[in-house]
């Protein structure tokens, strides 16, 4: 298939793009490479791919509509799977209106390119912190998410209300996938297991926030691809009751699904800090802070829906994970423990 991919060179992205190539599909990259984090990383995680005959890069912003409009006239993809956004929830509360130009604006033109040329499935990436303040665990898909603390929880939400319409006016199958805390080689350094890493090995303090009491449903990256591709060879397909004309539409009728991506098994902060602290053979000074403003006590993803659909599990013990992100740590910056 040819596939675009946007957040191409980004964590998942960048995964995601060497898997699809490796086993046959043109991917057609889109990433602005911008300096939220270190461009450098993102230029490593590219070069894996970025000669491959099958891979085409273009360094546009998906709010440029222009430029989104003209790769989608050129290419016409098959698929596209959505995964540029601005990340991170602390950041949100400091830079708000980057949130909205890039996940909502964005967005919208993603939605617009391919509605305009022919795209099969639209696959984007939505979040577990859409859960906002729900407080029954583990978190389905069929609980309402109307509660979101922080901004970008409110545009991932918001990104899925403007699929369900694309997809009960247009017709248009999509899908969101709601991601639970992803982590492994070749993270991003604004997440906990970089910095936390990082602060250990330079025996600086770690910031522990809500004095460590959080749990996270954490998933590993290939387990996350694993499901990504899954979703991406099995759209929606409309209900025979669909029709875009009904006032009254039950949601089952659009070609429109959201999945949780998660690891169904939720571990404590503490332990997770363990896993670092073994794989280092080093301890950390930990620096115990309360609840961070917009952020959760715990996550807990019930993938009831993505299994039965698609035979779909997470499979990586997070020790393994966190050992497999230590060891590719140590090698990318060059340290001997």
């Amino acid at each position: 298939m040819k596939i675009i991919v946007t957040g191409s060179a980004g964590f998942i992205g960048s995964s995601l793009s060497n898997k699809l190539l490796i086993r046959g599909d043109t991917v057609i990259g889109i990433d602005n490479m911008n300096d939220y984090y270190d461009p450098e990383l993102k230029k490593a995680r590219k070069k894996h791919f970025l000669n491959h005959k099958n891979y085409t890069h273009f360094y546009s912003s998906l709010e440029n509509k222009k430029e989104i409009d003209a790769i989608f006239k050129l290419h016409k993809p098959d698929v596209v799977v959505n995964l540029a956004a601005q990340a991170g929830v602390r950041y949100s509360i400091e830079k708000p209106l980057e949130y909205v130009n890039t996940n909502l604006v964005g967005f919208a033109n993603i939605l617009e390119g391919s509605r305009n040329y022919g795209t099969k499935h639209l696959v984007f990436a939505s979040s577990s912190s859409v859960y906002g303040s729900n407080v029954a665990m583990p978190f389905s898909v069929k609980d309402n998410v109307d509660h979101p603390l922080s901004l970008y929880a409110a545009t991932k939400k918001s990104n899925e209300l403007m699929a369900h319409t694309y997809s009960h006016l247009f017709g248009l199958p999509t899908t969101g996938l709601r991601f639970f805390t992803v982590y492994g080689p070749w993270g991003r350094p604004d997440m906990a297991l970089f910095k936390f890493t990082k602060g250990i090995i330079e025996g600086k303090p770690i910031d522990v926030f809500n004095y460590g009491n959080h749990k996270r449903d954490f998933t590993y990256i290939d387990d996350i691809v694993e499901g990504v591709i899954r979703v991406i060879d099995n759209p929606a397909r409309p209900n025979k009751n669909w029709q875009p004309t009904n006032p009254e539409p039950d949601s089952s009728d659009s070609p429109y699904r959201i999945y949780n991506i998660g690891n169904s098994n939720p571990v404590e902060l503490m332990q997770y800090i363990k896993a670092i602290e073994i794989s280092l053979g080093k301890e950390a000074i930990k620096n115990f802070l309360p609840l961070q403003q917009g952020d959760v006590p715990d996550t807990y993803a019930d993938t009831s829906e993505i299994e039965n659909d698609l035979k779909y599990k997470p499979s990586m013990k997070v020790e393994l994970g966190v050992k497999n992100f230590v060891d590719w740590y140590l090698d990318f910056y060059n340290i001997n423990k």
